[in-house]
């Protein structure tokens, strides 16, 4: 950020040291808790989040384009996880039944059991490594702030359909 002269807006001390908490801290987090999958059932972070979405859509599917947009990654990086997860037997691929232009994942019966078995270990990690670690005010305060951030960085970008989760 500049001022109105253009100059730098430094960071001070506490400012820094925050955003490095939360770097590493962040880093860290998501490290163990795709760690965890891997180690269950040779899941990723990111695939076990797209069957989490899957899980949560009438019929168990989304069009490619809405996931990659809720997860926020790019449409070739969900290609390529879907294209594995395919492979694995989680997930299948059609055309869009509304236009036939779009492709529809869908969550398999494979999918969705290995989710139902895996969800209560995630849950577990998360709890363990960041919910329960901090009181529930100060956890609501991280929700409302990343939200904060989501809003301004999707702020330009209507299409995307990222769903902000709130009470």
């Amino acid at each position: 950020m500049t001022d109105d002269g253009g100059t730098t807006i430094w960071l001070d001390e506490d400012e820094q040291v925050s955003w490095r908490a939360l770097m590493v801290g962040m880093t860290l987090l998501l490290d163990r808790l795709d760690d965890d999958l891997h180690r269950a059932c040779n899941l990723s972070l990111v695939e076990y989040e797209i069957l989490v979405r899957l899980s949560e859509r009438e019929g168990r599917q989304m069009r490619m384009a809405q996931l990659a947009d809720a997860l926020a990654h790019s449409r070739s990086r969900v290609t390529h996880t879907i294209t594995r997860m395919e492979r694995a037997g989680l997930v299948t691929r059609s055309s869009s039944p509304e236009d036939g232009r779009g492709v529809v994942a869908s969550m398999t019966d494979r999918g969705w059991e290995l989710l139902e078995r895996v969800a209560p270990l995630h849950v577990a990690g998360v709890r363990d490594n960041l919910v329960d670690l901090v009181s529930a005010e100060d956890f609501r305060a991280v929700g409302r702030v990343m939200n904060a951030v989501a809003d301004h960085l999707i702020a330009g970008h209507p299409e995307m359909e990222i769903r902000r989760v709130t009470r």
